[in-house]
């Protein structure tokens, strides 16, 4: 019976340790998007409520 206290209390202590480091991760700025702001202009527009959508169709290829 001792032995699953301490497998229990080892698991929590695990736990915690990994939920301090992807803490420390986020705060430290480990996982801020440097790349794709770069490159947003790139990509392809969204059609907005603003836009005309009968000119984007009338300028994509047919498949």
């Amino acid at each position: 019976m001792y032995i699953i206290f301490l497998m229990i209390a080892i698991s929590v202590s695990v736990a915690a340790l990994f939920l301090g480091a992807f803490l420390w991760a986020v705060r430290s700025g480990q996982y801020d998007d440097e790349y794709t702001p770069a490159v947003r202009m790139l990509f392809d527009n969204e059609v907005g409520p603003g836009s005309n959508k009968t000119e984007k169709k009338a300028t994509e290829r047919p498949v």
